[in-house]
């Protein structure tokens, strides 16, 4: 099992929605900053040794500041870790050759917020 993790708050699924409706540049310039937020953690840890063999499942423990989000709102935040794997080169892609399924754990942190990502 590889485990790596990235620090909250990501943009959920009702911010990134709202920005979409305004202008749909809005919405894509908020994707891209939040898939490069996430490269950057997943680069760091690959510096650290994080190596990926794919196919893989992937669980998903989100440590949340607060109950404030729905959990479908929250693991939409997903897009953006994958696409994040992506672009950092963990992964080829994040298609169904490469991704098998997904799990979602929610748990509450106040102190730490964060996503744990456990792939095997």
């Amino acid at each position: 099992m590889v485990i790596f993790e990235i620090p909250l708050p990501l943009m959920g699924l009702n911010e990134y929605t709202n920005k979409q409706r305004t202008h749909w540049s809005k919405g894509a310039k908020a994707k891209k900053r939040e898939t490069k937020i996430c490269e950057m953690h997943i680069k760091k840890a690959m510096n650290q040794g994080l190596r990926l063999v794919v196919p893989c499942h992937l669980r998903f423990t989100w440590y949340c500041k607060d109950k404030r989000q729905d959990p479908d709102n929250i693991a939409f935040q997903k897009k953006f870790i994958l696409d994040g794997m992506v672009q950092a080169k963990l992964i080829p892609d994040d298609g169904w050759n490469q991704i098998l399924g997904f799990k979602d754990c929610f748990e509450l942190d106040r102190e730490n917020p964060r996503v744990v990502i456990e792939c095997y």
